[in-house]
């Protein structure tokens, strides 16, 4: 017998360990590594304290005058640079590796951070921040997502979903630390330091990525039959993947999904401050609690992978996709409904950020039931283009 037929048979080792529980490091590494890559969620914390600095009277800021929404500029460019990057990747993850591509992310994704710190307005912080930060987690995102569709074939959902677990979870320890570091190094020093570990953090994880030998399995399980009603008959290249319906219904799904959750990241601070004040509430009074907030709410975001991954699993995408929208139809009427309510404010946009960190779950475990893993970097690479479409609508 050949070492490739013993690798197929489910004798493959990772870290030394059967691989069939070796992989699950593989999906530590990549929460790790998401966990990075999603700081941009607790970009609302960080642009009050950037915006700050823009406004404030030299030499302590610029003397700029600010709206919100050039300070949402920044949030739109990393998103959209993000979106636009990530699909060119697919080539490279398959040719190179998702080590050598995740490195190269991470080069990018720290230097980001890093230059971010001498920003002087919010649109050379979309310069710096946005382009060089939207670039590396652009390159660097789908290859977490990948190497656990392929080491895991009889728990995909679940699989991706605990991988990207870590892109939504991040806002719950970086919004708070961006506060404690802020006080004690000022904002442009933190933004530093977040990007130093950043780089350090993705570089360590990424030693770990690999894909599985051509062929394996794991042991003692067989892929269920397919039909026509439930997935595709066979793997399909991108190039046939966009000739087909099911192509276009699934994109427009993620960008509606992703718009309310990328709408609601980019402004829960800033939309809990005017809640607030039509309540009678100051700033002063309801700040350290709309910052506090980002932790549950990232945690809504984080497990909301992991749960609509395996309800995907079990359900199908479609009928997934139809609680999902019922969610948050439901939460966008609670906030319209009750303007003035904090507690209507946290539940709606909890419901929100859950659904966010759904579709980011619900999407890639979609794209391999529907079109296969043959050519799945590529295809989910199409497939995400909906999620910069979906930021620059929602925030806009």
């Amino acid at each position: 017998m050949s070492g490739s037929e013993i690798r197929m048979q489910g004798n493959y080792k990772i870290l030394s360990v059967k691989a069939e529980v070796g992989r699950w490091f593989l999906v530590i590494a990549g929460l790790v590594i998401m966990l990075c890559l999603g700081a941009i969620y607790a970009y609302s914390v960080i642009a009050v304290f950037l915006r700050r600095v823009f406004e404030s009277p030299p030499p302590e800021g610029y003397g700029l005058k600010v709206t919100s929404t050039e300070m949402q500029i920044p949030f739109i460019v990393f998103l959209l640079v993000f979106s636009l990057t990530m699909p060119l990747m697919g080539r490279y993850i398959e040719r190179y590796g998702p080590k050598k591509v995740t490195i190269l992310g991470a080069i990018f994704v720290g230097s980001g951070w890093i230059s971010a710190s001498f920003a002087n307005s919010p649109w050379i912080l979309a310069l710096l921040y946005g382009v060089l930060g939207g670039l590396g987690v652009g390159i660097a995102y789908n290859c977490p997502i990948v190497t656990s569709t392929k080491w895991f074939p009889d728990r995909r959902g679940l699989a991706v979903g605990l991988t990207i677990l870590g892109f939504g979870f991040s806002a719950a320890p970086i919004g708070p630390l961006t506060d404690i570091l802020v006080a004690n190094f000022g904002v442009f020093v933190t933004l530093q330091i977040f990007g130093v570990t950043f780089l350090i953090l993705m570089v360590l994880s990424a030693l770990l990525l690999r894909f599985p030998p051509e062929g394996w399995k794991p042991e003692g399980w067989k892929p269920p039959k397919r039909n026509t009603a439930r997935a595709a008959t066979r793997d399909l290249t991108w190039r046939e993947m966009v000739k087909t319906r099911l192509f276009y219904a699934l994109w427009i799904c993620y960008t509606l999904g992703t718009l309310a959750g990328l709408m609601a990241i980019g402004i829960s601070k800033q939309v809990g401050l005017e809640v607030a004040a039509n309540s009678g509430m100051s700033e002063v009074e309801v700040s350290a609690l709309l910052t506090n907030l980002m932790i549950p709410f990232a945690f809504c975001n984080g497990f909301g992978r992991p749960i609509f991954g395996w309800m995907t699993d079990k359900l199908t995408p479609r009928r997934t996709a139809i609680i999902s929208f019922t969610l948050i139809i439901s939460a966008s009427i609670l906030i319209f409904a009750n303007r003035s309510s904090i507690t209507a404010y946290i539940i709606a946009f909890a419901i929100l950020w859950l659904n966010l960190g759904g579709w980011l779950a619900i999407a890639p475990a979609a794209t391999a039931y529907f079109f296969g893993t043959k050519d799945y970097a590529r295809n989910y690479g199409l497939i995400f283009t909906a999620y910069g479409v979906g930021a620059i609508i929602g925030n806009i």
